[in-house]
């Protein structure tokens, strides 16, 4: 289990890599949202998972132009938040939504299921009756 300071310095680094990174002015950066921020137990190592909107390439970009501006997001969280030592950061895409998106559409393309001692009369008589 985390502690109570790995939380707290974890939640303050996930909102301000978001806001550094919705100030960034880099074109390849279009819709991209910080999801989540794991920390190492000692909090020299922070990895940050964001989401991207668009298709694969522009998720490839936008983890690219991350990379390209660790340097600058490196410093300017020194500056917003008092550490010691500020984490060195990674960046990582996050596909969580994308596989619930496709969880939920397996779920849904599941015909409901059907009472097998009704029989199909059952059904097709509940149907006509909640109709009329």
């Amino acid at each position: 289990m985390a502690s109570h300071r790995a939380s707290r310095v974890r939640g303050q680094l996930q909102r301000e890599l978001g806001d550094i990174i919705g100030r960034l002015r880099d074109p390849r950066l279009g819709f991209v949202t910080v999801m989540d921020v794991e920390l190492s137990k000692d909090l020299h190592y922070a990895t940050m998972f964001i989401s991207v909107l668009g298709d694969e390439e522009a998720q490839r970009e936008a983890v690219e132009a991350l990379e390209g501006a660790l340097g600058f997001i490196r410093r300017e969280v020194a500056q917003r938040i008092r550490l010691r030592q500020v984490p060195e950061i990674t960046v990582r895409y996050d596909d969580t939504s994308e596989r619930a998106a496709r969880v939920n559409a397996i779920i849904d393309s599941i015909p409901p299921p059907t009472d097998p001692a009704a029989g199909p009369d059952t059904v097709a008589e509940e149907g006509a009756s909640q109709g009329a």
